[in-house]
């Protein structure tokens, strides 16, 4: 592995199997076929809008690596799937983007976007009609690990693990990151049990569209920002404490916007959060279960997605190499633990449902492939649709 450009997100996801002393654990495609428009974007990066008719014909499939690993990818993965039945077929390569390890699309469809995580930590943007590379930009900070666009198009929200910091980037008429308009460095609280500084490892909009939250697995705080629209600056409104050690990853959101679903990665938990829209202000609730088995290993939880009815959430569980499912009760109030099944690879980085929401995808960063299951709108039960897709130090799968 290519140690110059090196993080212990890719460390671990390497070699967690024999990392568990270690005082940071893990962390955390194509053009349309051709004649095929190029679809909308969902509404959110964590989970489709309510499920619709199923489409016909292959959709598009965007595969995240990291380019300076060994046997990884060399550029942004690209595929189809095919709705109806779950089978993802293809396997090139949008070139010229290094270390794309997480993406994410304009709300108009036209334009790809990717994180660069390395040691001077870049976002890059891609035109998908043509596959054009459409220019990058600093983010100020190192090792960026999320990004997502802001539901008004308008701009790009990166969190930079490495450094700790989060940024704001205009977005140009063309689609392409223009210079940033913030730069935000977690400085306090103090960064929590065994880290040594802060690890901003995601930043999304709120569905009120109003505030912005940062998940700080460093100093075991959501951070909520209002961001000006004009200005594109932020000004930070209240943060939520998760308990000492959690080490929270990743926050999602349910479709009331009234609760969300943090991922705590370093306590093997999950937490049910309240969340006032008028002020931004998030309240975490009591650890629960993310159904591994201690006895089996150390387990490093790395995200969440919900239904587009609500009903239903699951869970990417790293180490024991799962997906938990959960019924979603009292209006996004309780989360009650159903079960798992096997995800069919190892270590599943990132999980994303289909806009239709009829499958859920997984990137299994160790196995280097992508799983797919078929999702039953009943029961919400998962089942497995053949075997994995085989892809290159697979860190993130973005169906379209």
């Amino acid at each position: 592995m290519n140690r110059a450009g090196l993080s212990r997100r890719r460390f671990v996801g390497a070699f967690a199997g024999t990392a568990a002393g270690m005082s940071l654990p893990a962390c955390d495609g194509g053009p349309p076929p051709s004649g095929a428009p190029t679809p909308p974007a969902p509404a959110t990066v964590t989970g489709p809008d309510a499920p619709s008719a199923t489409p016909s014909g292959p959709r598009p499939l965007y595969l995240g690596t990291y380019t300076s690993a060994d046997g990884g990818g060399e550029g942004v993965g690209t595929a189809t799937y095919d709705p109806a039945t779950g089978r993802i077929s293809g396997g090139g390569v949008i070139g010229g983007v290094g270390d794309p390890s997480f993406l994410a699309v304009h709300p108009d469809g036209r334009t790809l976007y990717a994180v660069n995580e390395r040691e001077d930590g870049a976002v890059t943007a891609v035109r998908l009609s043509d596959r054009e590379v459409l220019g990058s930009s600093p983010t100020g900070g190192s090792s960026p690990c999320h990004l997502s666009v802001h539901p008004g198009g308008r701009f790009l929200l990166t969190a930079d693990y490495g450094s700790g910091t989060v940024a704001v980037h205009r977005i140009g008429a063309s689609g392409a990151p223009g210079d940033r308009t913030d730069l935000v460095t977690h400085s306090e609280p103090a960064p929590g049990p065994g880290q040594q500084g802060p690890h901003a490892h995601q930043f999304i909009t709120a569905p009120d569209g109003g505030h912005v939250l940062a998940v700080d697995l460093g100093t075991d705080t959501v951070y909520t920002y209002r961001l000006d629209e004009e200005a594109g600056t932020l000004t930070e409104v209240s943060r939520a404490t998760a308990r000492a050690g959690a080490g929270p990853r990743h926050l999602t959101f349910h479709p009331g916007g009234r609760y969300a679903y943090l991922a705590n990665e370093l306590d093997d938990t999950v937490t049910v959060c309240a969340y006032e829209p008028v002020s931004g202000r998030l309240t975490i609730g009591d650890p629960q279960p993310t159904g591994s088995d201690p006895e089996a290993g150390t387990n490093y939880p790395a995200q969440l997605v919900v239904t587009g009815d609500g009903r239903y959430a699951y869970l990417a569980n790293r180490g024991h190499n799962s997906l938990a499912r959960y019924a979603v009760e009292d209006d996004g109030a309780r989360l009650r633990l159903l079960g798992t099944v096997p995800v069919g690879g190892d270590f599943p980085r990132h999980i994303a449902l289909s806009p239709d929401g009829g499958l859920l995808f997984t990137a299994n960063q160790r196995s280097g492939d992508v799983s797919v299951f078929r999702v039953d709108a009943d029961s919400g039960e998962l089942n497995s649709v053949g075997e994995p897709f085989a892809s290159p130090v697979a860190v993130c799968a973005l169906p379209l």
